[in-house]
């Protein structure tokens, strides 16, 4: 009778777990909790298998490369292998608007991606907007007092109150953005009358023309070409991206002026939400809180590493002592696309 009691009762805790892990809404993304989850009862791994696509725009080297590395080797653990993560890399899916496009679009084909934070602002995201205003993080403390705090929660379910058939699952950064030039700068000046190239948000258009230049819209997989042949004298990236995509071969030029932090997060689609048991979903989260905080102790080291090799490659590296220039000059852009939501923008301000 003992027996029967106790098989009862751990019957009855596995049910539990389970329907906690079912809740259709991202959970806040505080300090991650321990690296245990409803893997732990040994039931994750007799769920059907599963396996998931998951599509990256960078190389694997790159700091979101070995973060997508990373979430794919968590939730294969901590699911006992009932979840397989297949990370394609370098943009074979397509830039990321084709890939939000085919999964916003109900495509089957790609089931989760790691897009820029504000990708989703031409989809209607208008909290996800704030992120991408320039100069609004201070520094990466600032970046991850947001993303560690309950408005991070908030800002990742967005895409479910905008009935969008994505959900958020983790934020990351991937440093500071910066530009860089076919010809050699020493200030904000020398960017004017430059076509710096711009991925077509009304945010980066508008910070462009703030700084003198002339937006030109190239999709990132002809970057390279384009700076190579003239079609523009410039671009804007992350340390790490810039370095892992060569384009310090045709444009060896960074000014450090960290306009806009490389925030970004980790979505899935709806449809493939609904193909995992609760047991699995909670998986998913779990391995996103790891990762979160994975992403957070690389991000940093490695730009510093990259930079350093850039600087002993030849790069023509210039530092920007006084921000203050530069965020004056994108002070109409700031104020345009705050206003209407000015209570929720200075909430994130005052987490720094």
């Amino acid at each position: 009778m003992k027996k029967m009691l106790s098989a009862l009762l751990a019957s009855l805790m596995l049910l539990s777990l389970a329907g906690c892990g079912g809740s259709s809404s991202a959970p806040a993304q505080s300090s991650p909790a321990p690296a245990q989850s409803a893997a732990a009862s040994g039931d994750v791994s007799s769920d059907p298998k599963v396996t998931l696509v998951y599509a990256e725009v960078n190389p694997a080297d790159t700091i979101v490369g070995q973060t997508a590395a990373h979430f794919k080797e968590r939730v294969e653990e901590l699911s006992g292998g009932s979840i397989t993560i297949d990370v394609q890399y370098s943009g074979v899916l397509g830039s990321e608007n084709d890939v939000l496009d085919a999964m916003l679009g109900g495509s089957t084909s790609i089931d989760m991606s790691r897009i820029s934070a504000f990708a989703l602002n031409s989809y209607g995201a208008q909290k996800s907007m704030l992120l991408s205003i320039p100069f609004t993080f201070e520094n990466r403390q600032h970046f991850w007092n947001f993303a560690n705090s309950d408005l991070a929660a908030e800002f990742l379910n967005e895409p479910q109150e905008l009935g969008l058939p994505l959900r958020g699952i983790f934020y990351g950064e991937e440093g500071f953005r910066h530009f860089f030039t076919v010809d050699p700068i020493s200030g904000i000046e020398d960017l004017a009358g430059m076509k710096l190239r711009v991925s077509n948000d009304p945010i980066m258009n508008g910070m462009v023309e703030g700084l003198g230049a002339a937006p030109t819209v190239v999709s990132f997989g002809e970057l390279y070409s384009a700076l190579q042949t003239g079609v523009v004298d410039g671009a804007e990236q992350p340390i790490a991206n810039y370095k892992s995509n060569a384009f310090n071969e045709v444009a060896n030029n960074l000014i450090l002026d960290g306009h806009t932090l490389g925030a970004i997060q980790c979505v899935i689609t709806d449809n493939a939400w609904a193909k995992l048991t609760p047991a699995q979903q909670e998986v998913i989260m779990q391995a996103g809180r790891d990762t979160q905080e994975f992403n957070a102790g690389l991000s940093e080291n490695a730009e510093n590493m990259v930079l350093d090799e850039l600087k002993a490659a030849g790069c023509n590296v210039v530092e920007v002592a006084d921000k203050s220039v530069w965020a004056d000059a994108c002070k109409t852009v700031i104020e345009e696309n705050t206003k209407s939501q000015a209570e929720l923008y200075q909430k994130i301000l005052d987490l720094k």
